[in-house]
């Protein structure tokens, strides 16, 4: 009897230091990644990273070390399902093989609990301990150095702990009256998942908005990168376009480094400041009235500085449509139109799943996505297609992810990362803000019913999950949302078409006398006019002299 309970423990502890050697493993090949992916967009500039001061120095790279970890916890979140999907496919096909008796329920479980332990820790820890850490300067009459400043981040990110648990402890008192008393404050076991569970709802919500618009936002991704058919873009078009306006850049250019003058036909190219020794054309003036009056001058080399701005600017889209035009008809033809009814499948694979979810919903098949029961891994196919259906999941899973980064990037502008030139803080913000859509990623697809593996950890065991009506109403806000954005989309050119087709033809049964303001605007545009043809014979005057 010794014996075996002796054998069990030691495969116990054989188990469990093989599942932290494949823990450890995972982490440091996500590590790594994230560490290539965070050194590719932060900034490298002299006011950034490389500081003379040693504490800065070492200060830097603490920060993007946790920002690092943060974004590792942060693919991971998004691998969570799509690796258990797998696992179970796997275990369903080779059951009894050797090579895979290390997967199982135990190391799924762990896997989860250890991202949200992590995702819990990088969210409400690090990432603010990062930001603030940058952001300090240490205790006034304390000695300078790193020490200082670590005192004094900790110092304020605990008040700000504080008013976060208060804050938590007044929401929680208004949801829930039964479980929130001061005489038994609960902080594990009730207000810290009631955070995170605020934090996950955020974080849907989030999703929510970002999703549908990353499935539009995805088309003008891909008609970014690949080219599209001639029947549908003529690159040799925009490319001579391109052309003629650096011809014509060039010789403004060449015209403001002589003269320091140029035309305001094009428009100025930059706004009319108050007190800016820029002289305006009134809308009012005749065309005879036109002369070197309608000048307007930048001083200090402004104009030539906007105008080699402007001259690199369309030097690149030139490069970018040569380049492009001399692209294979293969990728024109066969791979742009394969990605494009790829997105469009994936598209209306969600919206299927969605939609048959939230009818199992209604009708009563299906129950809530909070998770009651123990998950077994490898003993049935999650999917009724099987391992394909499985595939199909991790697909979609996959896509949801891909489109709710690019509507997020797409709503915010200012937080979008530029190679080598991000900086620390906005470094911080992209981290917290995929560490919170990834972290709710799980429980996205758990909703809309996209996949039916549970749950795991304390990923299922968020309260609001077993609320009916939020659950309904979530899916059809999402299916609806998705289905408009498409709509929209692809409708767009065409509505707008119509309409100026059916204005044409109410202008033409109906005309309508001018008014006084459109004879103004017109008789501003034949004054640009004269100033163009003007700014041409000059421009020509001064290349002959030259």
């Amino acid at each position: 009897m010794d014996l075996e309970e002796a054998d069990l423990r030691e495969q116990i502890f054989h188990n469990n230091v093989r599942e932290q050697i494949i823990f450890l493993l995972l982490f440091i090949m996500l590590y790594l990644a994230s560490y290539a992916l965070i050194e590719k967009f932060r900034r490298k500039d002299h006011e950034d990273c490389y500081s003379t001061d040693e504490d800065e120095i070492i200060i830097y790279r603490i920060s993007v070390w946790l920002c690092t970890f943060a974004l590792t916890i942060t693919v991971g979140s998004l691998l969570l399902l799509p690796i258990s999907i797998v696992s179970n496919e796997v275990l369903l096909i080779y059951p009894d093989s050797y090579y895979v008796k290390w997967l199982n329920s135990s190391l799924i479980q762990g896997l989860w609990n250890h991202v949200f332990l992590f995702s819990n820790l990088s969210l409400f820890v690090l990432l603010p301990f990062a930001y603030l850490f940058t952001e300090s300067s240490g205790f006034f009459g304390h000695r300078s150095g790193v020490m200082s400043r670590v005192y004094e981040t900790c110092t304020v990110l605990a008040l700000l702990a504080g008013i976060v648990l208060g804050f938590t402890y007044v929401i929680s008192s208004l949801v829930d009256k039964n479980n929130t008393t001061l005489e038994t404050l609960n902080l594990w076991n009730y207000y810290l998942p009631f955070l995170y569970s605020c934090v996950s709802f955020i974080g849907v919500l989030m999703l929510l908005v970002c999703t549908p618009l990353g499935f539009v936002r995805l088309f003008g991704v891909v008609g970014q990168i690949l080219v599209k058919p001639q029947f549908l873009r003529d690159i040799n078009e925009e490319f001579f376009a391109y052309s003629l306006e650096e011809q014509t850049v060039r010789r403004r250019l060449k015209l403001a480094l002589n003269t320091g003058e140029s035309y305001i036909s094009p428009p100025p190219i930059s706004p009319p400041l108050t007190g800016s020794p820029i002289i305006m054309h009134n809308a009012d003036m005749s065309s005879e009235e036109t002369d070197s009056s309608n000048l307007f001058r930048l001083r200090n080399g402004e104009l030539q500085a906007h105008l080699n701005v402007q001259l690199q600017q369309v030097q690149e889209k030139r490069e970018l449509a040569d380049s492009q035009r001399h692209t294979s008809s293969f990728r024109r033809n066969i791979v742009y139109p394969f990605a494009v009814l790829l997105l469009l499948l994936l598209t209306g694979i969600a919206v299927l799943m969605v939609l048959q979810n939230t009818l199992e919903l209604l009708v009563g098949f299906k129950a809530l996505p909070i998770s009651t029961s123990q998950f077994t891994l490898g003993i049935r196919s999650l999917s009724r297609l099987g391992p394909i259906g499985a595939a199909l999941e991790v697909a979609v899973l996959l896509y949801l992810a891909a489109a709710s980064c690019t509507g997020l990037y797409g709503c915010a502008h200012r937080l979008r990362p530029r190679p080598a030139r991000t900086p620390l803080s906005h470094l911080v913000a992209n981290c917290a803000m995929l560490l919170i859509l990834s972290s709710a990623l799980p429980v996205l697809a758990k909703i809309l019913g996209v996949t039916n593996f549970d749950l795991l950890g304390d990923f299922g065991s968020i309260e609001w999950l077993g609320n009916f009506k939020l659950v309904l109403l979530y899916n059809l806000v999402f299916a609806t949302a998705a289905t408009l954005c498409l709509i929209n989309k692809f409708t767009a050119t065409v509505r707008r078409e119509l309409y100026n087709r059916f204005k044409s033809i109410g202008d033409f049964f109906f005309p309508r006398e001018a008014s006084v303001d459109q004879r103004q605007v017109s008789s501003h545009t034949t004054s640009v006019l004269n100033i163009t043809n003007i700014s041409d014979k000059d421009t020509s005057d001064h290349i002959k002299d030259d």
